[in-house]
């Protein structure tokens, strides 16, 4: 299963890319913010790219995968 590894929002916010800025530039849509912040990692590649320009970084330094764990 994919996670991501840090907090994406705070992270972003530190980078001066507040929830606000992101919506009124239109960088990140509404849908998409609401995603980051249930932990739900169904974003597209377009905005995981976006992201990543954002933050000058790797996709793997966002998330992660993760094995589920079975019985």
């Amino acid at each position: 299963m994919i996670h991501y590894k840090i907090d994406i929002l705070q992270v972003l916010k530190d980078n001066g890319y507040s929830s606000y800025r992101l919506q009124k530039e239109k960088i990140l849509a509404t849908s998409t913010l609401g995603k980051l912040r249930q932990g739900d990692t169904s974003i597209t590649v377009g905005n995981l790219n976006t992201i990543c320009t954002l933050l000058r970084c790797q996709p793997g330094d966002l998330i992660e995968w993760v094995p589920e764990e079975t019985d």
